[in-house]
């Protein structure tokens, strides 16, 4: 991998450059990509962007940007965007800014001469990176630890770029996307942060590996695909759980739409099993509720433990006897059971408690 240290001034970067919307934003000539797929929304608010211009105006440095060298030789963004793009939103004259002893705001056009020349010779230090996507992937993963703050998925997205990746975004990385609009209640994370894609790529792609369904798909041109199958999930798990409950978010559904899907259960039967649940004292994950509904798995649920007054208590009314192997043992060589399972209905309580020998238990709990 090869990795060049390279000054531009913010003359160079701001010429040709376009913001083209939904299309993408361009700069430095035409040959930088500054809001590829894989990069997020402008999310600087106006005193960080300002900040920016004033930082530059005044000759202090920047923080060092990042881009990606493609294989025609032209470049794309991937930590930086946001500095870059303030730079050249207030060079065309998008907004104003307090620049030096002026009290008022003033647009670039309003600079005086000397002025605009400083900010336009002002210098900016930026690394180049050229390799093969698994050496550009571990390089972005160092320069995101030093502090570039990309997210995982985000990090994939610069690797394999490509039309896929440009029409994925568009289904699930914009904001009040197609994948907003339906799923956000199931997810966890936000679209903008490519939380959204990266769970639909884990949800579909086999074991779950989604830089091998990234690699699969970079050259393909749609992600219908990809989104085709998010929405039979949604709507399978509505037709499970018509009923929406704040824990219904972050299940992993696609999992459980891909072990038990697309048949729909009982959504009766099932809606009287998650408020029996949900009201039981003693399922401590409330959201593993839907996943022991499919499957009765207690793992899900986080069980409540017998708390060490329980374990005392049962230990001293047995007299250090284990009631399956007869032997006597230390409390330490012991562990608390239920006397009646909790699925049958037993509690979490000192009434309900036996202590067992560590061998038995694990006998009786199959470990």
């Amino acid at each position: 991998m090869k990795i060049e240290l390279k000054e531009i001034t913010v003359r160079d970067l701001s010429e040709g450059y376009e913001d083209n919307t939904e299309g993408g934003v361009v700069g430095y000539g035409g040959k930088l990509d500054i809001r590829p797929p894989f990069q997020r929304e402008f999310v600087y608010k106006d005193a960080q962007r300002d900040a920016v211009i004033d930082t530059a105006s005044k000759g202090f440095p920047l923080n060092v940007m990042y881009w990606s060298v493609r294989e025609n030789g032209e470049f794309e963004i991937i930590d930086g965007q946001q500095r870059t793009i303030s730079l050249c939103q207030y060079v065309h004259g998008d907004f104003s800014v307090q620049i030096g002893s002026f009290k008022e705001k003033r647009a670039f056009h309003n600079l005086r001469d000397d002025e605009q020349e400083k900010l336009l010779d002002y210098p900016l230090t930026v690394y180049l990176c050229s390799g093969t996507d698994t050496e550009k992937l571990e390089w972005f993963k160092t320069i995101n630890i030093a502090g570039a703050q990309l997210t995982d998925q985000e990090l994939r997205n610069a690797v394999y770029h490509g039309e896929w990746v440009t029409d994925a975004k568009k289904w699930f990385s914009r904001p009040n996307c197609p994948a907003q609009a339906v799923g956000s209640k199931y997810l966890n994370g936000s679209a903008i942060r490519q939380d959204y894609l990266e769970t639909a790529i884990k949800w579909h792609a086999p074991d779950g590996d989604i830089e091998q369904y990234m690699s699969d798909h970079q050259q393909e041109k749609s992600a219908k695909e990809l989104w085709d199958y998010f929405s039979d999930v949604i709507d399978w798990v509505q037709a499970c759980f018509p009923k929406y409950r704040k824990q219904m978010k972050g299940v992993p559904w696609g999992p459980l739409y891909n072990e038990h899907g697309p048949a729909v259960i009982d959504a009766a039967k099932a809606e009287e099993e998650v408020k029996r649940l949900l009201i039981d004292d003693d399922v401590t994950n409330k959201s593993g509720i839907y996943s022991y509904v499919f499957d009765g798995r207690e793992r899900h649920l986080n069980i409540r433990k017998f708390t060490e007054k329980d374990r005392i208590e049962a230990y001293e009314r047995q007299g250090g006897v284990c009631p399956v192997c007869k032997g006597t043992f230390a409390i330490e060589e012991m562990e608390a059971d239920h006397i009646d399972p909790w699925h049958a209905g037993g509690k979490t309580n000192a009434a309900n408690c036996q202590m067992l020998c560590k061998e038995d238990n694990r006998r009786k709990s199959g470990v």
